[in-house]
């Protein structure tokens, strides 16, 4: 199984035709999708002009893509590098539990509950907005865009997706009115109990 910089690799490589190259790219969306794959795919080929199902995508629109997708992979890394690191230092004085901790992983960092409703900006951009709130407290807005609606979805049946978007469950927090994104419990200062909306 190829891994993110082999992937990048074959992006790059102008030997590659251009479908491979394109699912080169694809395929680096299985290792880091920031806003889930389905959205981040939408929101890299919004902003480079890529049409989503053309197989024969303009290498250096490809390029550029992965290029903004290297980026917001190296702010996330070094972010879990640093978390990491402070959280072995906590350790190792006793602090057993963090006050609060970001659950994203690689596969989804800032799930988009639609995936056409994406924050504004680069994704490196919007990782580095989230990962100075993640460095402060928690609060009661939007940790990437500060926006303070957010809409809880109806609790009543937490076993079913809010919507038709990949993997958005009821449980997982808030949708931020401005930006899109499902706001993980963990960073708002108040949450609601389970089953209030």
């Amino acid at each position: 199984m190829a891994g993110f910089r082999s992937l990048a690799y074959q992006v790059r490589d102008a030997r590659n035709d251009r479908a491979l190259r394109r699912h080169s790219l694809r395929r680096c969306l299985e290792r880091f999708a920031p806003y889930g794959h389905r959205a981040t795919w939408w929101h890299l080929c919004d902003r480079h002009g890529i049409a989503p199902e053309d197989r024969g995508a303009d290498p250096l629109r490809l390029v550029a893509a992965l290029e903004e997708l290297e980026d917001a992979r190296a702010v996330w890394l070094e972010y879990e590098r640093q978390f990491a690191e402070r959280r072995r230092r906590e350790k190792y004085h006793g602090l057993r539990r963090p006050e609060w901790a970001w659950g994203g992983s690689g596969d989804a960092v800032v799930r988009c509950a639609d995936p056409g409703v994406r924050p504004e900006g680069a994704l490196g951009e919007v990782l580095r907005r989230l990962v100075r709130v993640l460095e402060s407290q928690p609060g009661t807005a939007c940790p990437v865009c500060g926006e303070q609606e957010l809409q809880w979805p109806d609790m009543a049946a937490p076993s079913a997706p809010v919507g038709p978007w990949e993997g958005t469950w009821a449980w997982d927090g808030p949708v931020c009115g401005g930006c899109g994104i499902v706001v993980p419990r963990p960073a708002l200062a108040d949450v609601p109990a389970a089953g209030a909306a």
